[in-house]
């Protein structure tokens, strides 16, 4: 680019113009004001106008107005031929533009000119000039000198100002040929000088260089190479780092001297390695590493060539003396060295390798070697060839290097700065180590030599001091802070990706030696447990993902099945002398033993690590695990998909390299993660405490899911109902970790040789076939369907939601500069520029396969993927319970051959009664059902006499299947079902227990499962029915009458399941249904406990948590009753009567019917919680949901019940708990107090045909705290109306009797009123405290005021009140939120009744606002105001005078009158207490107000004073006239009692 500049041309021209010519240039035009000067040898370079020409040879600026020194702003392009010579120059000619020229005269006046050579001692002129104006003509060859140097001419040359510079212009130059920086000028010409005839001295810029100078100069130029630009240094780096490797290599004899560059070189590639690492200019990959340096590693390096014949400076020859410049390479030969490097990286492992008995990988890797190395190398030498075979055969020169060897020398003998940065950027070094290594091994034909003479001793020695140095720099960094921790785990990989790529190369043994001694070097260095098996899961995993991983291991035990060693090295000829499987012992296969781990090393190695892991307990762990796991289950993901491995006795030899894995797996039992708890609301059809609603999350990826499946399933985890396993302790892994180690586990059990595990199996004792057990069982509940909803659990909303703030994060980052605002940068480079985006930092291998993506960054899925989601799932989950179906089958098998099935039975059916809970396909379900009835078949006594809670669990999930939609599943169901009972019978002549065990499934069934289909269900009882009347056998026998009876119950429980559906948005009607099924079954209390269960969280759903309480307190009554049948135990309740200070209504659990079964009757009581620890279970949740609903008084009579049980069984550590309960309940009493709040009592009646039974039916409906009249009238006339319709549902405003002749029979009418509890006086004197007035209520009133012509409201004398009182069936709390009135009571007050009532209200009131404790000002003050204010003297001073003024004339109202002056004299007395107490508790703000108060008081007294003291006379004469003589009696009179009492009261 040519910059035009300033002229300054004195008086010569007030207007000028300038005009460019280009000599062997070409230029772009620019059109211009006029013609311009023809001058010969003009080329066209001159990039132009978009309106003219491409190229054009000249062009003209713009023309400058009245100005002695006129300014050009133009730029120019120029594009530079590929050759220069010194004769190219740009030539600037100077115009006067006359604006008003004379007639004939010519517009322009040549003034000058001005040139600049473009070449000047071989560099390119470029940067500021200031040059001189010729005047009149150009000097004799002038373009072969610059202006300011022109020698003397004849005539003289005329110059403007004398010769001084006056025109200024800047060129810039944009090269990819020409380097522009003086220390790579240097170093590239000494180079050259080297490489070719050059006479000496050789001029370099100003400076002149001799042969014996050359050394030094070159050695110079070489350490100065760091102190160029970064810019030109980029474009040029592969030509810089070639000849540095060139100099490293070859020794040069300058001046008859041999002189040594290796040092120099070496240093100065680590100075530039570590200047390119540093620019924050220069963009880096996902790894950190710099991306110019892997490309030229990737692409470019090829081996210097040794063999070069040295020139010998002196010499001249025909070729130039510059050194040639090296263009661009073409498309093709990008292309094809594109193509050529995957081939050439060592480290691909997608490389297809044949496998052949020879070792093939490194001629593979070279196979698209070119031919001309010269047309595949942005930078080469003119001379020199590559080491040949011919070579190769012939001793190798004493002074010959190579470069492999002369690069570990050199990285060992490294020290200081140099030595750390090569620590640092170890990857870059290791790269150009293992591609050199790969090309010599290529070039010198090599590979088919034994790996362990492919290189020197010497080499070895060096790699050695390599690894153990970089080894130790890796402990070091550890145990620094953290920036320095995350440098060591960069070279931890960089070190391992090193040795992977030498088990390509070199010896096999040699490289485990390496490792080996990584190993214990680090663990000899390193104190941090976590640190240490996370740096060495890292190399580990990196090294086992070597392609040849499996023959590396030793995998096959005979050659002839084995696939072919990748390389003849010498451990892999020896393999056909190991041991077959049938020469090892069955149980140490299994075992992580030392001939293991000699045998199998990598494999070894990693076990060892992955045992340490799950063993460790340190912080952190966990991530560890998850590493170890994941490590593991990426090779049998890459096993599964490797066509090599397809065929199945290659994978039988797969799997049991991996069998020591299922040992570990067994040990590490107590720590998986326990998805039966996690997941126990999660299923369906299921049963599970009310805490257990958390839900596992995670998907597999389908890769590795296809490692278990095959290639046509993938899988989902889940989990089922909770199940105790006797040893399980808490678990330390995570879901996502235990998930992956389980499907390691399936996919060894689906490959392993079946004859194999059957044989492992018989022999293990039954404690480990019991643990294998409960590893399944988790496995079915860690596998289970989950369905489609689970495909994709992120919200479109949250997902939007997710974006939008990480958007914002990102703005705000990228306004940002340094290393945040780059990041991001970086972070929003499209996919196409970066390969493995996304990926873990740490994942090299197969990293464009793997793309890791959070949960909430998942982007929205169509339908189409969902669907085949969800169908991938399906398919694997049917894969991996039929693998655990496999295993049990085998359990069974060996279980029955070794007689010991009373102890594997009874786990086997609790993991298929498991797999029954979950979600499966018809696949497995035929499979599981055919298992089902073998069992029962072969083992049907022990199921049915030992196994009774197992077998009722299976009933109802049997039962649940025989409601299936699916034909196939129902007749399966419905065979199994028949076969149970049938077996049952044969065994027993009766099967009772299994007829109650189905019934009380079929009740559990209705009363949970939301799936649970009605008509399906009826088919299948119909299908049992018909099985059992074409049963010739058992026609004999009563058992088809039996099963006769049992569906004609099951369809009576059906029919009230279909009303209980219609009702199931009515929660009370619901209740009610409910709470009458359960009382059906009074006499099955197995089946009368699941109902009230069922109850039970109903209401917990509603929140409802009292009246749940009191469903498990009367399930604890009923089992309470039937245990002290069984057995008589001082420490148990007698029965229901021991629960009577939780609730009076719990005594209708006592068994006392006729029709009571006895509990020792079979089937009767078999449930799991007629026992004691069901007792105490029921009572611990009743507890519990107690102190949720505030009722903590209640808690305590709960465990006073449980206390003597667990005192009994020495259970200290639940009286422990039972204790700080306790405490805790009592505790909120205190703090608490009456600011709990409990229920608020409704009268409800609802009037109308349309009500069917409920027409003329009153409740009290219970409702939650503060909870308003209007509230529940909105709902219920809300529910109603959507029954019957909006017009034809009316509530009745008032409380008054409802006189149904009135109504509208073609409407519903519901009455709704507020009542309150109602105690009699005799009861006051028990309920003291706030609870015990709101608890065990069954008595409530409600007030209606009228007046005697019909109005509610009137004047105080007319003013009458009417009192109901209603008594409910039972008392509050109960079972159901609304309880029946069985009766109601009224009585009418008059008006002076009335306002005795109120006065007694309001004296009340004072006086618990004068004696509350600690005293409430605010309280107090707003009561003494409502009695004593101003505004409302007239409220009791009204009622005196209405009611006191005179003394009422019917004697009838004397002793009313006299009450309610009593009333009115109490009244005043607690006012004038209470001004006091006020006048004690205000601020010095409030005395006003207090004079105020104590001033309406008085005149509030001095008003009621005179008909407070007016007495009735009739009231106070003897009552009894006494006719005795005795003095003492006399004495005694009531005249005189009489005479007190007035004198007290005045």
């Amino acid at each position: 680019m040519l910059r035009t500049g300033t002229v300054h041309l004195g008086s010569l021209s007030t207007v000028g113009a300038l005009h460019l010519n280009t000599y062997g240039l070409v230029l772009y035009r620019d059109p211009c004001l006029s013609s311009p000067l023809r001058a010969p040898f003009k080329v066209s370079v001159i990039f132009g106008k978009s309106s003219g020409p491409e190229f054009v040879q000249e062009i003209y600026t713009a023309v400058t107005y009245h100005n002695k020194s006129p300014d050009f702003y133009e730029e120019v392009k120029i594009k530079l031929p590929a050759k220069l010579t010194e004769k190219h120059h740009l030539l600037f000619t100077f115009y006067h533009i006359s604006c008003q020229p004379k007639q004939g005269a010519s517009v322009e006046t040549l003034l000058g000119y001005s040139w600049l050579p473009i070449l000047l001692n071989d560099r390119l002129q470029t940067g500021h000039y200031c040059l001189p104006v010729a005047l009149d003509k150009l000097p004799f060859h002038y373009s072969i000198h610059s202006p300011e140097k022109v020698p003397s001419q004849t005539p003289p040359v005329k110059w403007v100002e004398g010769h001084k510079g006056v025109f200024n212009v800047e060129v810039q130059a944009v090269s990819s040929v020409h380097t522009q920086d003086n220390h790579l000028e240097k170093f590239f010409t000494l180079c050259h000088s080297l490489e070719s005839q050059v006479t000496f001295p050789i001029r370099l810029m100003d400076q002149k260089i001799t042969e014996a100078t050359l050394e030094h100069e070159l050695k110079l130029s070489i350490i100065c190479l760091n102190s160029s630009r970064l810019e030109p240094l980029v474009l040029f780096l592969h030509l810089v780092l070639d000849k540095l490797f060139q100099l490293a290599i070859q020794p040069m004899v300058i001046a008859g001297q041999t002189a040594n560059f290796s040092q120099f070189a070496f240093e100065s590639v680590v100075a530039i390695v570590n200047s390119l690492h540093n620019s924050k200019d220069l963009s880096k990959d996902q790894h950190g590493r710099n991306c110019l340096l892997a490309s030229y590693v990737y692409y470019v390096f090829r081996l210097p060539d040794p063999q070069r014949e040295v020139v010998k400076p002196g010499n001249t020859g025909a070729r130039d003396s510059r050194y040639y410049t090296f263009g661009r390479t073409s498309a093709m030969s990008v292309g094809s060295k594109l193509l050529q490097s995957r081939v050439i990286s060592c480290s691909n492992p997608d490389i297809t390798v044949t496998q052949n008995a020879a070792d093939e990988e490194v001629r593979n890797m070279m196979s698209s070697k070119p031919t001309d190395h010269s047309s595949s190398r942005m930078s080469f030498y003119v001379e020199g060839t590559n080491d040949t075979p011919s070579i190769c055969a012939s001793p190798r020169p004493s002074n010959k290097k190579h470069f492999h060897e002369e690069l570990a020398l050199q990285m060992v003998v490294s020290t200081g700065m140099v030595r750390e940065s090569v620590f640092k950027y170890a990857w870059f070094f290791f790269e150009l180590l293992i591609k050199s290594m790969a090309q010599y091994v290529h070039n010198i034909e090599k590979q088919d030599n034994p790996r362990r003479s492919r290189f020197s001793d010497r080499f070895k020695d060096d790699i050695t001091t390599i690894v153990s140095v970089v080894t130790s720099e890796i402990a070091a960094l550890l145990v620094k802070p953290q920036k320095e921790s995350e440098q060591a785990e960069k070279i931890n990989i960089s070190l391992a990706f090193f040795l992977y790529d030498l088990l390509s190369l070199m010896d096999r043994g040699f490289v485990f030696n390496l490792i080996k001694h990584y190993c214990n070097q680090l663990s000899n260095k390193l104190n941090s447990l976590f640190t240490l098996i996370s740096m060495r899961l890292e190399f580990l995993r990196i090294l086992c993902s070597h392609e040849h991983y499996l023959n590396l291991n030793l995998f096959f035990m005979t050659s002839t099945s084995a696939p072919a060693s990748p390389s003849p090295s010498l451990s892999s000829q020896n393999s056909s002398s190991c041991s077959s499987f049938q020469d090892q012992k069955i149980i140490g296969m299994f075992d992580l033993s030392a001939e293991y781990r000699q045998q199998h090393f990598l494999t070894g190695l990693l076990f060892t690590e992955l045992a340490a892991a799950l063993d460790a307990d340190s912080e952190g762990i966990s991530k560890v695990q998850r590493k170890a796991v994941s490590a593991i289950l990426s090779l049998l993901s890459s096993h599964d998909l490797d066509p090599r491995c397809s065929k199945k006795e290659v994978k039988i030899k797969i799997a049991a390299l991996y069998l020591p894995l299922v040992g570990i797996i067994l040990d590490a039992l107590p720590q998986l993660h326990d998805f039966t708890i996690s997941d126990a609301r999660g299923g369906k059809g299921r049963t599970g405490n009310p805490e257990e609603e958390q839900e596992s999350a995670g998907a597999i990826n389908q890769n590795v899911a296809l490692a278990i499946a095959g290639n046509q399933f993938n899988l989902r985890s889940s989990g089922i109902s909770p199940v105790s396993l006797p040893y399980r302790q808490s678990a330390t892994l995570g879901p996502d970790t235990t998930r992956n180690l389980l499907i390691c586990f399936l996919w060894i059990m689906k490959n392993a040789d079946q004859n194999l595990i059957q044989k492992w199996i018989a022999d293990l004792p039954s404690m480990q076939l019991n643990r294998i057990l409960d590893l399944l069982f988790i496995c079915v509940s860690c596998f289970e369907y989950k369905g489609k909803q689970s495909s994709d659990k992120v919200s479109t909303q949250a997902l939007q939601k997710s974006r939008d703030v990480k958007a914002r994060l990102e703005e705000a980052l990228l306004r940002g500069e340094g290393a945040r605002g780059e990041m991001m940068k970086r972070c929003r480079i499209p996919a196409g520029n970066d390969r493995s985006v996304g990926q873990n930092e740490n994942l090299r291998w197969r990293k464009e396969q793997t793309h890791w993506r959070q949960a909430n960054e998942r982007q929205d899925k169509t339908k189409a993927e969902l669907d085949q989601e969800a169908l991938i799932s399906g398919n694997l989950a049917t894969e991996a319970n039929l693998i655990i179906l496999d295993m049990q089958e085998n359990i069974i098998q060996a279980s029955f051959a070794a007689e010991c099935r009373d102890n594997l039975l009874g786990g086997v059916l609790k993991v298929l009664v498991n797999s029954l809970g979950c979600d499966q396909s018809t696949t497995y379900l035929t499979h599981c059902f055919a298992t089902l009835r073998a069992l029962i078949a072969k083992f049907g006594d022990f199921l049915f006499e030992e196994e009774v809670e197992q077998c009722a669990d299976l009933c109802q999930r049997v039962l649940h299947h025989c409601s299936s939609s699916i034909d196939t599943t129902r007749t399966q169901a419905c065979a199994t079902l028949y076969l149970l009972m049938r077996y049952s019978f044969s065994s027993t002549s009766n099967f009772a227990r299994v007829k109650m065990q189905v019934t009380m499934s079929l009740a559990s069934l209705v009363g949970k499962s939301p799936e649970f289909n009605e008509e399906f269900l009826r088919r299948s009882l119909r299908t049992i029915l018909a099985y059992a009347e074409e049963d010739v056998d058992m026609q004999a026998t009563p058992f088809p009458i039996q099963v006769e009876e049992l569906l004609c119950n099951l369809n009576s429980i059906l029919s009230d399941t279909v009303k209980m559906r219609e009702f199931q948005e009515d929660p009370e009607m619901l209740m009610d249904l409910m709470y009458r099924i359960a009382k059906g079954y009074q006499t099955s209390p197995d089946l009368r406990l699941t109902w009230l269960q069922n109850m039970a969280e109903k209401h917990t759903k509603r929140k409802c948590y009292t009246e749940a309480a009191m469903c498990l307190v009367h399930a604890a009554a009923l089992v309470a009753e039937y245990l002290s049948m069984l057995e008589d135990r001082n420490y148990l309740p007698v029965g229901s009567v021991s629960f009577q200070n939780i609730s009076s209504n719990v005594l209708e659990e006592s068994a006392v019917s006729d029709d009571v079964l006895s509990p020792d009757e079979d089937g009767i009581c078999s449930g799991r919680y007629f026992s004691e620890s069901g007792l105490v279970g029921l009572l611990e949740q009743a507890a519990e949901l107690f102190s949720t609903g505030g009722l903590y008084e209640t808690v305590n009579e709960v465990y006073k019940i449980v206390i003597p049980i667990l005192e009994a069984h020495r259970d200290f550590r639940k009286l422990t708990l039972t204790h700080c309960k306790l405490q805790k309940a009592f505790d909120s009493i205190i703090n608490k107090g009456q600011k709990r709040m409990f229920g608020t009592y409704f009268r409800v009646g609802f009037y109308g045909s349309k009500f069917g039974d409920l027409d003329e039916q009153e409740f009290v409906y219970k409702e939650p705290a503060i909870t308003k009249l209007p509230e529940i009238s909105h709902r219920l006339e809300g529910f109603y109306g959507q029954c019957f319709g909006e017009d034809a549902v009316e509530v009745i405003k008032d409380s008054a009797p409802v006189d149904k002749r009135k109504l509208d029979p073609s409407k519903a009418y519901i009455q709704i009123t507020f009542v309150e509890p109602y105690f009699d006086e005799y009861e006051m004197k028990d309920r003291v405290t706030y609870f015990e007035k709101n608890f065990n209520l069954c008595r409530f009133m409600y007030t209606t005021p009228f007046t005697m012509d019909g109005r509610p409201r009137g004047e105080l004398s007319e003013q009458y009140k009417r009192n109901t009182i209603l008594t409910t069936m039972h008392a509050f709390p109960y079972i159901k939120t609304r309880i029946n009135v069985i009766q109601k009571e009224e009585f009418i007050l008059t008006p002076i009744e009335v306002a005795i009532e109120d006065m007694r209200k309001k004296t009340q009131e004072l006086t618990a606002a004068t004696n509350q404790e600690p005293p409430d000002a605010k309280m107090l003050q707003m009561v003494l105001q409502g009695s004593v204010g101003a505004t409302v003297n007239q409220g009791p001073l009204e009622v005196a005078q209405v009611f006191l003024a005179e003394i009422p004339a019917d004697p009838k109202l004397y002793r009313h009158h006299n009450k309610l002056r009593l009333c009115f004299k109490e009244f005043i007395m607690r006012c004038g207490e209470a001004v006091e107490k006020n006048k004690r508790l205000i601020t010095a703000d409030q005395r006003e107000y207090q004079t105020e108060l104590r001033k309406n008081y008085a005149k509030l007294k001095e008003n009621l004073r005179p008909m407070i003291e007016r007495k009735i006379p009739e009231l106070y004469k003897p009552v009894v006239k006494v006719h005795s003589t005795r003095e003492s009696f006399r004495n005694h009179s009531f005249r005189k009692c009489d005479a007190q009492t007035s004198s007290q009261s005045t």
